[in-house]
């Protein structure tokens, strides 16, 4: 008999869910993107991408079968790895410019980030600060509504592709704000494991490793929400089965595929949040500029030390998920050390550069975080500085 019991105080208490956009999911369908776009009454988008993905071979595609359907497109690719608020400013000229009247985000998180970000403030005078999710959402009249958005990731870790938020490095502050508005949700999420298969091994493990600390941080923030438990737990599930193979046989459609729904569920999952790793990790990576996959897959273990001890119930589920055989705490960290090490992830933020001066500057920020509030224990700055100094010293 299970000794495990149900939460009196959440089954029993009101709740109120919301749940992401719709999917189109499959090899090969990027080539429906004119008929999407026709359905959805699309007529002239802005595709938007990052700095490193215009020569890629799914650029050249997407116009090409958006051309064949007779509709026209334009391409914004000033979008760097961590986007910043002053290239969300050109997009949004660009997207005017040329009156477009809708977005295709196609790349990783920075591509679908920035699409989101230029959707937020093309159509109205809002300044984009407003929108920071602490905010009350301003007020859009129904006149004047945000552009429509399809959203098309090409790597397997980021999740952003169903989400209404996104992450905006403002120079100044040397911060990462996310910022919002509950309906710039995408019309569409566009998942086609092809895309991924020319992506480097490198960039496949720092993805993955992304999605993989979605699903566990999700799933460990506290809250009271099944259907994004569920989608935590399927997530690990099939991305403990896949991110080896994906990393070490870069070619195999059904790794890739597994990855890529994967990593979605990952990301529907944190629709309750995250925790210290990502406050962490939003903060270096606003101050130099790492990648956002590596950064938070060097950080886990370290987290994972702080966080799990005293939630058994939660690590032995994610444990079964996983198909690990050793379902205790330390159990638990020392596979998860063990995927790191199979994919080649750093073993501190040292080795990307990281000084250990900054750990004062970087814990202060990290509290002001969105995923700080939601992470399972409340840390102190003490604590945050050690971990923060850990991570960069030896993190595993």
């Amino acid at each position: 008999m299970n000794s495990f019991k149900l939460n009196e105080s959440d089954i029993l208490s009101n709740q109120d869910w919301t749940f992401p956009t719709n999917i189109a999911y499959g090899a090969g369908r990027l080539k429906e993107i004119g008929k999407i776009c026709n359905n959805l009454d699309i007529k002239n988008p802005l595709i938007v991408t990052d700095k490193g993905s215009p020569k890629l071979p799914f650029i050249k595609n997407i116009q090409s079968y958006l051309t064949s359907s007779n509709i026209k497109s334009d391409l914004f690719f000033d979008i760097s790895p961590n986007p910043r608020e002053d290239e969300i400013s050109v997009g949004c000229k660009k997207y005017k410019d040329g009156n477009h009247d809708s977005i295709i985000a196609i790349g990783g998180g920075s591509a679908m980030d920035g699409g989101k970000m230029i959707c937020l403030t093309a159509n109205n005078d809002v300044p984009l600060r407003d929108f920071e999710f602490e905010l009350t959402p301003p007020k859009i009249s129904k006149d004047n509504p945000f552009p429509k958005i399809i959203t098309i990731p090409t790597t397997a870790g980021t999740g952003a592709e169903t989400e209404i938020t996104g992450m905006v490095t403002y120079l100044k502050e040397g911060m990462k704000f996310c910022m919002w508005h509950p309906d710039v949700r995408p019309s569409l999420a566009l998942i086609d494991p092809e895309l991924t298969i020319g992506l480097p091994s490198n960039l496949t493990a720092w993805t993955g490793a992304d999605a993989l600390i979605h699903g566990i941080e999700g799933y460990c923030v506290p809250g009271f929400n099944p259907m994004c438990d569920g989608a935590a737990l399927e997530g690990l599930n099939l991305i403990s089965k896949s991110l080896v193979t994906a990393v070490e046989d870069p070619t195999n459609l059904l790794a890739r595929g597994g990855m890529h729904v994967g990593s979605c569920l990952a990301g529907i999952a944190f629709l309750k949040g995250l925790g210290l790793t990502h406050a962490i990790s939003h903060m270096v990576g606003a101050e130099y500029n790492t990648h956002h996959g590596l950064t938070n897959a060097i950080i886990l273990p370290v987290v994972l030390r702080y966080n799990l001890p005293g939630m058994e119930e939660k690590v032995m589920r994610m444990s079964q998920a996983m198909q690990f055989e050793d379902h205790s705490v330390d159990g638990f960290i020392s596979n998860i050390e063990g995927i790191l090490d199979r994919i080649k992830i750093p073993k501190s933020l040292s080795e990307l550069g990281v000084p250990e001066d900054c750990v004062d500057r970087i814990a202060e920020k990290a509290m002001k975080d969105q995923a700080f509030a939601t992470n399972p224990k409340i840390a102190t700055l003490q604590e945050v500085k050690e971990m923060t100094l850990a991570s960069i010293k030896k993190a595993r």
